[in-house]
């Protein structure tokens, strides 16, 4: 393996733990520049198209995090990501796949996987495409709340 690919690996890695903890410190401007500028986020029920998009939608999830827990972020949520897969294709591009789970006050309130595209630009890896699935998620949390119903049909429910 060369220097080039494990920077690269490093990198990616770096991306990763810096969505998860901007996010859960409720950075999403932070958030938000981990994207590239035609970035595609897709999440359960809603897919954002550029940075715009992915913004408002941020904006979103911050709103409906304040209503579930009024003290919002930072204590109230923790996502853990695990088994990430980074396939390195060349010194620009990159695909991965991990677990991830989400920690509140309540304990684990859903879980499910990130497949991700990235792209090096201008030296700084970043999201070019990031799909959530939700694998499952506990009644009543704010996994159930950010589920649609076509989306809380295919996905696993814990009576909480």
């Amino acid at each position: 393996m060369e220097l080039w690919e494990l920077t690269a690996r490093e990198s990616i890695r770096d991306l990763v733990i810096r969505y998860n903890a901007n996010g859960d410190s409720g950075r999403f401007a932070q958030v938000l520049e981990l994207f590239t500028e035609r970035a595609v986020f897709d999440v359960p029920g809603t897919r954002c198209d550029g940075r715009q998009e992915i913004s408002r939608m941020l904006t979103d999830t911050q709103s409906m995090i304040k209503k579930i827990d009024a003290n919002g972020p930072p204590r109230s949520l923790r996502h853990y990501t695990a088994t990430h897969q980074i396939d390195v294709l060349d010194e620009s591009h990159a695909k991965g796949r991990c677990y991830y789970s989400v920690l509140m006050p309540q304990g684990l309130d859903h879980w499910g996987r990130y497949t991700d595209d990235y792209e090096c630009c201008d030296g700084r890896w970043l999201f070019s495409y990031r799909k959530v699935t939700v694998d499952g998620y506990v009644a009543g949390g704010m996994g159930a709340a950010g589920m649609g119903a076509a989306e809380a049909a295919t996905t696993r429910s814990l009576k909480g």
